[in-house]
């Protein structure tokens, strides 16, 4: 069974979302009906119309498819003495790492010339923090009293015993975080071409005017991803250390720094409203009274016409800020890209149900779900039916990514105006399994260069009127 399916968010009840879900949105009606009602906690004070939408949006078409746990511990007071030992040995790694690879030497000219455009293609707004990724034992992680494969905040004392700890081991400073891994790819995927304009794609977030923030801010500029936010005087940059054990799996101590506060201010308000699709990182819900500057973003994002998506980002977070994300999600996320656990956590089901299933349920609450599946595969889900995504082979060397590459690909479909649910899940696998095939997070230019030239003609054949 075929069918053709409207990704227009403005056929929506009058119902509004409660500013507190303790449980799981109640079961919508059958999703096959012509004018399905994407989700019932959709606010009605939107401004703009869907043929803005298309006009704004690189004429976004209609979609065919076929059937088929910790609190963040206070930041303590610490010395100045305290605070020269961890920037001495944060001012070492950055420096070694502060080499233009061959990447960002190739993007350099482009980058020269760089004119701010009159509307982004792409606003990410999300957390800025430099990683410190390295390569440990489990008796590294036991001797410090870590949980392994877990993600939690830390303070500043904690943060200088890790790095003491890691003194001597092999490890590499980079502007890190998922977002950004997404920013970069979409930009490369979607830079210099001869048949298709560049898609412009910027961040906005809070980094502190210290070293760290610094190298942050050009490292994103030399990937041709703009940061727009201001540095945060007398304050420090947020750092994440990944320590990656032999088996693949990820242990990630994020300290939010003192620069964690992300304001509504007037230059991230400037460029909200200047958008085509505002991405929300759900790391993000984990600074203090962020939900605030999220909810005016969104609303101001919707109000001049943008597409909002949000990334699930960690299974904890969500459990954490579960009323928050709900908030978001269920008054004005267009777009959700998350993995199988991830996406159990925002519906609140148990790990026996199905990642088909899962797509299925949450995509009856907003028009359009990714659910990654790691090696099985993917699914995408729009008004309560989902599309199996088969993974592209590859030999895997680092999953690490893979899900942010995923939305690249999801993104980058979009916005070159593809009009089929599978064609834009292959290009999104296609993009994820290069990203596996290699060492590190980020897509390479060679890369990007060679995936977008291989979607020309994927691109032509799907975005039909």
């Amino acid at each position: 069974m075929s069918m053709s399916l409207s990704f227009l968010r403005f056929s929506c009840s009058s119902h509004s979302i409660s500013p507190s879900l303790s449980h799981l949105p109640p079961q919508l009606p059958n999703s096959r009906a012509s004018h399905f009602v994407f989700c019932r906690y959709r606010r009605t004070h939107i401004a703009c119309s869907s043929s803005s939408i298309r006009r704004r949006l690189c004429k976004l078409r209609s979609f065919s498819s076929l059937s088929g746990a910790s609190e963040f511990d206070s930041i303590s007071q610490r010395s100045h003495d305290e605070e020269e030992d961890d920037e001495q040995q944060i001012r070492t790694r950055a420096s070694n790492e502060d080499e233009v690879d061959d990447d960002e030497e190739d993007e350099q000219e482009f980058i020269s010339s760089y004119v701010f455009p009159e509307r982004w293609d792409v606003l990410g707004l999300g957390q800025a923090m430099v990683d410190f990724s390295g390569t440990v034992d489990d008796e590294f992680l036991e001797n410090l009293g870590l949980e392994k494969g877990t993600r939690r905040l830390v303070n500043h004392e904690e943060r200088g015993r890790v790095l003491q700890a890691m003194d001597g081991c092999s490890y590499k400073a980079a502007a890190g975080g998922s977002l950004s891994n997404t920013l970069v790819a979409l930009a490369r995927l979607g830079g210099r071409s001869l048949r298709e304009p560049a898609i412009n794609v910027a961040m906005a977030g809070s980094v502190a005017s210290d070293l760290l923030g610094g190298f942050y801010r050009e490292k994103l500029r030399r990937a041709n991803v703009q940061f727009l936010s201001v540095p945060i005087k007398d304050a420090t940059t947020g750092t994440v250390i990944v320590l990656t054990t032999p088996d693949a799996h990820r242990t990630m101590l994020a300290y939010q720094g003192t620069s964690s506060t992300v304001n509504f201010d007037t230059s991230l308000a400037s460029a909200v409203s200047k958008t085509n699709i505002l991405v929300v990182e759900g790391y993000l819900f984990e600074l203090p009274d962020t939900i605030r500057t999220i909810t005016k973003a969104c609303m101001v994002a919707r109000s001049n016409g943008a597409l909002v998506a949000v990334t699930a980002s960690d299974v904890s977070c969500i459990e954490r800020h579960f009323d928050h994300f709900w908030e978001i999600i269920g008054n004005y996320a267009d777009l959700i890209f998350a993995n199988v656990d991830e996406a159990r956590a925002l519906c609140n089901l148990d790990a026996k149900e199905s990642p088909v299933s899962v797509a299925k349920y949450l995509s009856q609450f907003v028009p359009l779900v990714s659910v990654t599946d790691g090696i099985k595969g993917s699914y995408i889900g729009v008004k309560g039916e989902a599309v199996y995504i088969p993974p592209t082979p590859c030999v895997p060397v680092d999953t690490c990514g893979a899900g942010d590459a995923y939305a690249s690909g999801i993104l980058y479909g979009v916005l070159r105006g593809m009009s089929d649910v599978r064609s834009i899940g292959t290009i999104a696998a296609k993009v994820a399994s290069t990203v596996v095939a290699q060492q590190g997070t980020r897509l390479r230019i060679s890369d990007a260069v060679k995936l977008a030239e291989s979607f020309a003609f994927q691109l032509n054949a799907s975005s039909t009127v």
